[in-house]
């Protein structure tokens, strides 16, 4: 008998040289009504399915690959005599070859059709025929990836497909419908921790190593769901390795966290809504109305291994990132800067004159793109879209974690001293407080006019970043790159978590701040609070911690 080659797909790439091929080969090609007629089209002889299983496709397509006639040609084992005596009495044709991409539902669950369209792009005969045929991949070639018809087609050709060859396929058959799977059940499952953990993940790039040159790599992206780093472009530069990733992901968030404008639209400021209704005076202007003076929409952050060393708002682009530069003109350099605004070439003239390893925006203008394109190695990255992934996942050995991605910036504005801050350190704190949720805890940010001047992290306890934070924040102050001419020091001290003791506020004292901002709910706050008082220094209580680990 003819070897037989089910043939049946959604997306018809290669599968016309594919199908061509084996019939030249003496295969007989077997197929579903639309791929039938694409062979057709192209003069290649096909059987339809009906032929076989004596039985239309019916239910508007919804079956006609579900029948014995076609799985048990697929799933008979060639060197089992019962297998081949079943065939025969049955008269059920062997099926040698199956050749199957699925129904778009990736892309389709998440246009944002109505859930019965939706539900049409579920393929039910394309996966169970894959895993059919993967299960009996000793005797059945199955083809899931057109990259693979070339090689697959090179081995029947030489009269030789390898078992290796034809396990790797059976595997990645299995690979694609446990993806597909996941999907279905993210869509279907409206459970935020569902019993089983399960998402679609695409490889999307091999990485030349990962934290270090020992340990390999690779990103992969959702299938299912737009995230930051789709459609994302390289303009200039190296291949992104892992590390970059990781500081890009974090650069991108910080400076979307303040506004994203894109021509995707403009994305509003993490935590917006809250600090409007809880600290109306912080977005008053009080010289007459509108929105305050100062609170530049223009947004740069300065990344380095995994946290900022600078952050800004500006009322231009070049002003945000002079300040961001300010804050620290040492860590920044071989870092990452991200932007929530187009380049200009005025920008990008300064970004030049540094070695750093990625500057990502959501547009360059020409101009700049030159100037930034003669530094070879430097990664110019465009994005476009801000984050959304409401989830986050840290590997544990053997296992993850998964929790909800910090969406809340301000639980309450409860300003607990004698002391209020005027609307400006409101702004400041507000500010300071979006800053210190992408620095890793312990984290202080030091303000002033809506910019970073001192920002420590990681610490293993509280004073110390304070201590640190309030130090650097004076040498950028006073340094003859500050982007900060009338010499006053800065006023706003923002904390990611609570203060254990009033440590921080004595320091904080110390270095003429007047306005702090921290979660509160310490058993210990009183002694922060009376500290306060006794210093003339005003503190307000969110109620939302930040840790970051």
């Amino acid at each position: 008998m003819k070897k037989r080659a089910l043939i049946s797909v959604f997306y018809k790439d290669g599968v016309s040289a594919l199908a061509s091929r084996l019939s030249e080969m003496g295969w007989e090609i077997v197929s579903t009504g639309g791929t039938a007629a694409h062979f057709r089209e192209k003069g290649i002889p096909v059987l339809d399915v009906s032929e076989i299983t004596g039985f239309p496709e019916c239910f508007d397509g919804r079956v006609k690959t579900l029948h014995p006639k076609i799985h048990g040609g697929i799933l008979a084992r060639r060197g089992e005599e019962s297998h081949a005596q079943a065939l025969q009495s049955l008269e059920i044709g062997a099926i040698d070859l199956v050749c199957v991409n699925l129904y778009p539902f990736f892309e389709k669950s998440r246009a944002g059709l109505p859930q019965a369209e939706t539900i049409e792009f579920i393929d039910i005969g394309g996966p169970s025929m894959l895993r059919s045929a993967a299960k009996n991949f000793a005797d059945v070639i199955v083809l899931s990836d057109p990259a693979d018809y070339g090689e697959t087609l090179a081995a029947l050709e030489s009269g030789n497909v390898p078992e290796a060859l034809r396990k790797r396929l059976a595997g990645k058959a299995f690979n694609l419908t446990s993806a597909y799977d996941a999907a279905i059940s993210r869509y279907l499952l409206d459970e935020e921790y569902p019993e089983y953990l399960s998402a679609p993940y695409k490889k999307s790039a091999g990485l030349r190593y990962g934290e270090n040159p020992g340990q390999s790599a690779a990103l992969y992206l959702r299938a299912d769901m737009p995230g930051a780093f789709e459609g994302m472009e390289q303009l200039n530069g190296k291949e992104l390795g892992y590390n970059n990733i990781r500081d890009l992901d974090l650069a991108w968030k910080a400076a979307c966290a303040f506004g994203l404008k894109s021509k995707a639209g403009n994305a509003q400021p993490f935590g917006e809504a809250e600090a409007r209704r809880l600290v109306p005076e912080a977005f008053a202007d009080t010289a007459g109305g509108g929105v305050a003076a100062g609170s530049g929409e223009f947004c740069c952050v300065a990344v380095k291994h995994n946290t900022p060393c600078g952050i800004a708002l500006g009322d231009s682009l070049l002003e945000a990132y002079q300040k961001t530069f300010a804050c620290d003109p040492v860590s920044i350099f071989g870092g990452i800067v991200a932007c929530n605004a187009a380049v200009d070439a005025r920008l990008a003239a300064l970004l030049g004159e540094l070695f750093l390893e990625i500057v990502a925006a959501p547009g360059f203008d020409e101009e700049a793109l030159e100037i930034l394109s003669r530094k070879k190695n430097l990664r110019v990255m465009r994005l476009s879209k801000a984050p959304e992934d409401p989830l986050e996942l840290v590997s544990v050995d053997g296992g993850l974690l998964a929790q909800q991605s910090d969406r809340v910036l301000l639980d309450k504005w409860e300003v607990v001293t004698k002391a209020a801050p005027s609307a400006e350190e409101a702004r400041d704190m507000i500010f300071g407080m979006r800053a210190a949720t992408f620095a890793k805890s312990n984290a202080i940010v030091i303000v002033k006019d809506q910019a970073a001047t001192g920002i420590d992290a990681g610490q293993t306890n509280r004073i110390w970043a304070a201590r640190q934070a309030l130090e650097r924040s004076a040498f950028a102050l006073a340094a003859e790159s500050s982007a900060w001419k009338n010499g006053e020091p800065a006023r706003v001290l923002a904390s990611d978590a609570f203060f254990p003791f009033p440590d921080v506020v004595q320091a904080a004292a110390e270095a003429g701040i007047r306005a702090i901002v921290q979660p509160g709910g310490s058993m210990n706050d009183r002694l922060s609070i009376e500290a306060c008082d006794r210093l003339g220094i005003a503190m307000a209580f969110t109620g939302a911690r930040h840790f970051k680990h």
